[in-house]
């Protein structure tokens, strides 16, 4: 008796990827159990949501309701949108927009963030680090500037493949995504990354492909690496006491980046390590093993 094709099988055949035969017979052969999926999904701030965009013969282009392009990946039979959702962001109901092909009229897709309630951690610093003097502000403001057309950095989206990231360097992690910071008694942002203990020196390594789009000695951060990963995937290391490549380079996963400092505004030596996805910076332990 003739297998009925499945509704997969008759996407395919309708797109003209493949035929329904061959469907059949690639249907028929027992394949692995599918791996867990990266990132993992979380609808909250700080988080990342994963949004199915449905069947499509070619990429859909996604945006935020900012006009901030989003990473799109998957197939012709399911595409799906990877949505870095900011800190700062309201719980309730999101949306983003969905342009299918040229020409075509784009249409809203809803989601909804969850609150999510984050630790708070005080910490001592050198006074000048808080306080600025007019000086440190100056400087501070035209990195700030700086950064920003960095992070603004949208390359065409990675080649298919798992976006599990490798822990860029071993050590206990000292300080979580989202705490809420209190420096000297004042109020700060959130920490917008993962702290990594660490002794100065250890090798800093590449958790994917990618490309170098910034480095530099910047009044916060110290020491630091951009890696660009394509489609508005991004990751920043920094109080590095030692940056090893050059922006332009391509790097592959594990290949060393710097070496860990506590330049900057630090309490010792450490790595901070974030990721950033269409300009939001999540949660790195999304892409990592529990």
């Amino acid at each position: 008796m003739p297998m009925r094709p499945s509704r997969r099988d008759a996407l395919l055949w309708a797109l003209g990827l493949t035929t329904l035969p061959a469907a059949r017979a690639a249907r028929a052969r027992p394949g692995p159990a599918p791996a867990e999926t990266w990132p993992r999904a979380s609808q909250v701030p700080g988080g990342v949501a994963r949004l199915s965009l449905g069947p499509a013969a070619a990429r859909p282009v996604a945006l935020t309701d900012g006009d901030v392009p989003l990473l799109v990946l998957g197939d012709a039979i399911e595409w799906s949108a990877l949505v870095g959702i900011p800190l700062a962001a309201a719980p309730g109901e999101a949306a983003i927009r969905i342009v299918a092909g040229q020409g075509a009229n784009a249409r809203e897709l809803r989601y909804t963030i969850a609150p999510k309630a984050y630790r708070e951690q005080r910490l001592k610093v050198a006074p000048r680090t808080v306080d600025l003097s007019a000086e440190d502000m100056a400087r501070y403001e035209r990195e700030r500037t700086h950064q920003q057309k960095v992070a603004a950095t949208f390359s065409q989206p990675l080649p298919p493949g798992e976006l599990r990231m490798k822990v860029p360097v071993p050590g206990r992690r000292s300080s979580s995504f989202g705490l809420r910071r209190v420096f000297n008694g004042e109020k700060r942002n959130p920490h917008s990354g993962m702290d990594i203990a660490a002794a100065t020196g250890v090798p800093v390594g590449a958790p994917l492909p990618g490309r170098v789009i910034d480095t530099g000695d910047y009044f916060f951060n110290g020491g630091t690496v951009w890696l660009d990963h394509g489609g508005g995937l991004l990751t920043m290391y920094c109080h590095l006491s030692a940056v090893d490549v050059k922006p332009g380079e391509l790097v592959k996963t594990g290949e060393r980046l710097g070496a860990v400092g506590a330049t900057g505004r630090a309490t010792g030596p450490h790595l901070h390590w974030s990721v950033m996805l269409n300009r939001a910076m999540v949660d790195p332990a999304l892409f990592i093993a529990a």
